[in-house]
């Protein structure tokens, strides 16, 4: 972790080590292929046996079960998981979602004054022990997908469109 300084703002730049990323991934029940720009790294995750990623819509009413045991909730517009530096976005084959694939995002220039839930400090540890629970709830307990926008529900009861309507059978 390194502080820089831009202008008159201060950042913290965080190193996170692809090895040490790649070894939660592996704990977490999941594979993983790592890409890294300028300010952020893009893991792209896929279970490791027969899972479903649980990565649901939690204005359903259906997955009210998952929701009251949710740890991680993301901005469906923006794919931001909620007061931490990840994002999530969904993988796609060129016309339609991978039900079994997820991006997950990681901002490594932040802030100085950027601080997680509890007012905890930022630091490369803080950050590997909040992906491997964002990867366990995605494998276990589920994370909510809050809000329509950009990002597609992998699981739960599937989205209905606005505007459509139910299919009628003739008696």
């Amino acid at each position: 972790m390194r502080f820089l300084q831009a202008g008159d703002r201060r950042l913290v730049a965080l190193e996170p080590d692809h090895d040490v990323i790649r070894n939660l991934v592996d704990q977490a029940g999941f594979e993983c292929e790592i890409e890294e720009s300028d300010r952020r790294l893009v893991i792209e995750v896929w279970p490791s046996e027969e899972q479903q990623l649980l990565l649901f819509d939690a204005a359903d009413p259906s997955n009210l079960g998952w929701f009251s045991r949710c740890q991680f909730y993301v901005d469906g517009l923006s794919g931001v998981v909620l007061q931490t530096p990840l994002s999530v976005a969904n993988c796609w084959d060129g016309r339609r979602v991978l039900p079994d694939r997820l991006r997950i995002a990681l901002s490594t220039e932040l802030p100085a004054g950027f601080r997680l839930p509890g007012k905890q400090n930022l630091s490369e540890q803080v950050v590997y022990a909040l992906l491997y629970n964002l990867l366990n709830a995605l494998g276990e307990t589920g994370v909510a997908v809050c809000g329509k926008g950009s990002i597609q529900p992998l699981a739960g009861a599937p989205r209905r469109t606005v505007g459509a309507t139910p299919s009628r059978r003739k008696p």
